[in-house]
């Protein structure tokens, strides 16, 4: 995600009469990309997002599992009564059935995975111009990855910044359901 973040066209901003309130005057900024995501409001709807999709998923798992798991005892009661063939046929069909069920439900995780990753997408997209403004605004020519420098002066890290600006100027990133179909 990170190195993404910092594509975006960059002209260098004239003098420092356009800098924010606090924001360092540096030719070179670090920035914590993944704070970034994670302390903005619309990372925090992302995961918050998530986190209920993926507690949705674990809870059918579990219900899922006990029913399952159930099925199996009866069958096994069963085997002691049933013609060998006959229960082979039962059995098989039995796991037939699981795995069908674990293909699923491991289609589910995966799409929860791909929503993660279009939506770190869409907020490298969307951070880009922001960061852009922010570089400009401190006079600098390069923004780099906090996690990519081996020593530099807290001072030039824009993180704090570039979260405030994010949430001011997207918010929590929320598609309005309109929005989200014409994309598709």
């Amino acid at each position: 995600m990170s190195a993404a973040l910092f594509t975006a066209p960059l002209s260098h901003a004239q003098g420092a009469s356009e800098a924010a309130s606090g924001l360092p005057q540096s030719e070179i900024l670090v920035v914590d990309s993944e704070q970034l995501f994670a302390q903005s409001s619309f990372g925090q709807r992302v995961a918050q997002e998530l986190a209920a999709e993926e507690s949705v998923l674990l809870a059918e798992n579990r219900q899922i599992q006990a029913k399952l798991t159930e099925e199996e005892r009866v069958l096994t009661e069963q085997r002691a009564t049933m013609d060998a063939k006959a229960f082979r046929a039962i059995a098989e069909a039995f796991d037939a059935r699981v795995v069908q069920i674990r293909n699923q439900q491991d289609a589910k995780s995966v799409n929860i995975e791909q929503k993660r990753k279009r939506e770190e997408d869409a907020f490298v997209r969307a951070a880009s111009p922001i960061l852009t403004a922010l570089m400009q605004e401190a006079g600098a020519s390069i923004v780099m990855e906090r996690r990519a420098v081996l020593m530099f002066d807290p001072a030039v890290d824009i993180t704090p910044f570039a979260i405030e600006r994010l949430n001011l100027v997207l918010g929590d990133g929320a598609v309005a359901p309109a929005e989200e179909q014409a994309d598709q």
